[in-house]
């Protein structure tokens, strides 16, 4: 077998497992939507592969506006607003904080900057359930329990760490030649950082973004700790709406939720996913 036919097979044989690999991935995709625009007698029958004999959107009508019971709605489009009011801003502060570390952490010399480098990154591996009592205790004496906004201190806290390890791993390999030649033409601290610094942090900041915003939005622990059922993030509200189904299941209904809370994120993704793997691996390299 010559050169050019074992390249072949080789090509042929990583398309294939690469084919099968991504059947797998979207298989559980495919289940969830199939399903959630079949009637609920087609689901008990058990082919969950099967498409729909009689399609129908009442399942993901269901899941957006489900009646309400006692003062609190089931279906999620109260809640949806929720987590975009909590995850915007938390994505922005965390994102502005942690390119200001990473900046400071990288631009100038100063005592006990590896330590406190190694003290944010230490908050990246911390248990979310070590801190919800003393984080429960911060937000009532701030008078911010149960509330988006309280939400929004939270996840933007837990998010430093991980924006400060990001940018300052893209910052450590950037120009220093650039830098002094700002700082020689008279450019101050945060002129510096917000005329040449942050313009070329574009591919870091589109990482930090989606990170950040997927962690945040899929997130249950604190918002099922934090936050009462006016300020519910999108993910406690699917829980609620799965746990208010009583005697027969609606699964069609489940399906339908569970693809509208995921939306968002498969947005995301689908718009801006090679921009993040681009955005990772200068990171990684320049780190």
């Amino acid at each position: 077998m010559n050169r050019s036919t074992t390249d072949l097979v080789q090509r042929v044989l990583l398309y294939v497992v690469l084919a099968f690999l991504a059947l797998v991935f979207l298989l559980p995709i495919y289940v969830m939507v199939v399903n959630s625009i079949k009637p609920l007698d087609e689901i008990r029958g058990g082919n969950l592969i099967s498409l729909p004999l009689n399609a129908t959107i009442e399942p993901w009508l269901q899941a957006w506006s489900k009646a309400q019971i006692g003062v609190q709605p089931t279906g999620l489009r109260p809640y949806f607003m929720n987590s975009f009011l909590m995850v915007i801003p938390a994505v922005l502060f965390s994102t502005l904080i942690g390119s200001l570390n990473g900046y400071v952490l990288t631009q100038f010399k100063m005592r006990g900057a590896t330590l406190m480098f190694g003290a944010l990154l230490f908050s990246v591996f911390i248990p979310f359930q070590i801190v919800l009592i003393p984080m429960a205790k911060l937000l009532g004496e701030l008078g911010m329990a149960g509330t988006v906004k309280g939400l929004i201190l939270v996840h933007t806290v837990y998010g430093i760490g991980f924006g400060t390890l990001f940018f300052r791993n893209f910052y450590t390999a950037f120009p220093h030649e650039l830098v002094k030649s700002a700082r020689m033409d008279g450019a101050g601290f945060f002129v510096l950082y917000w005329r040449l610094l942050l313009p070329n942090s574009l591919p870091i900041i589109v990482v930090n973004v989606i990170w950040q915003f997927t962690n945040i939005w899929n997130d249950f622990l604190f918002g099922a700790s934090f936050s009462d059922f006016s300020s519910y993030p999108l993910t406690v509200a699917l829980n609620n709406l799965v746990s208010s189904s009583t005697g027969v299941k609606e699964y069609n209904v489940h399906f339908a939720g569970a693809f509208i809370a995921a939306l968002p994120t498969l947005a995301v993704y689908v718009v801006s996913g090679k921009y993040f793997v681009r955005g990772l691996m200068a990171g990684s390299v320049k780190g």
